[in-house]
């Protein structure tokens, strides 16, 4: 008995003092396919764009009917989505405003104005979880202009933007993940589906334009 229990705390001690060697964080390989596009040109839709191949078009549900043109941008194999909301300037909008009594509708009208300051406080709502956000301005292939965000950090966005022609028409989209926030993980698919976010805002254009 003496001796089993020697071998035992002999054993204990060789594996105790055993080097050991912490694997590095290891992640999915994932394999990035070509940047290949087509075109979304509904002509019920008043725009057009340019997006992936390996992207499909879905519409946001809306029992009211009040945005028929919200659609999602799909990346079924990244799980990811470009969230597109559209609103027309000069238009309304129905927004829930907390009251004594509850949630109620509120119609407010959309001024450009308001609607681009809509836009920054949804994107810097994030820098609780975010690092830092770059906000820069460009102007389309097709003479639109707008704002291009990028949110760094464990932010549940990383991309962000808007485009608008300033008298009639703004058009927000922002790029999510069906997955917990981690700059780290998602980093080489964020990169690659921003080249794709860039090149459907480079090539957007509104219809009659």
């Amino acid at each position: 008995m003496k001796h089993s229990i020697l071998i035992f705390i002999v054993g204990v001690a060789i594996s105790c003092n055993s080097d050991f060697t912490p694997k590095p964080r290891a992640y999915y390989n994932i394999e990035l396919p070509k940047h290949t596009y087509k075109t979304f040109d509904e002509k019920s839709f008043p725009y057009s764009f340019e997006y992936p191949v390996y992207a499909s078009i879905s519409q946001e549900g809306d029992s009211t009917g009040a945005n028929p043109y919200w659609i999602n941008v799909d990346f079924e194999k990244f799980n990811g989505h470009i969230y597109i909301s559209y609103k027309k300037i000069n238009g309304n909008s129905i927004y829930k405003v907390k009251t004594s009594s509850g949630y109620k509708d509120s119609l407010v009208k959309n001024t450009f104005e308001g609607l681009r300051e809509e836009s920054y406080k949804l994107t810097y709502k994030h820098t609780v979880k975010a690092s830092g956000i770059i906000d820069s301005s460009f102007v389309s292939d097709h003479g639109s202009t707008g704002v291009y965000f990028y949110v760094a950090g464990d932010a549940a966005t990383s991309r962000q933007f808007y485009i608008t022609d300033t008298t009639n028409h703004f058009l927000r989209g922002a790029l999510y993940f069906d997955a917990a926030p981690n700059a780290d993980s998602l980093s080489m698919v964020s990169d690659f589906l921003d080249v794709d976010m860039k090149h459907l805002v480079k090539t957007f254009k509104w219809r009659g334009k």
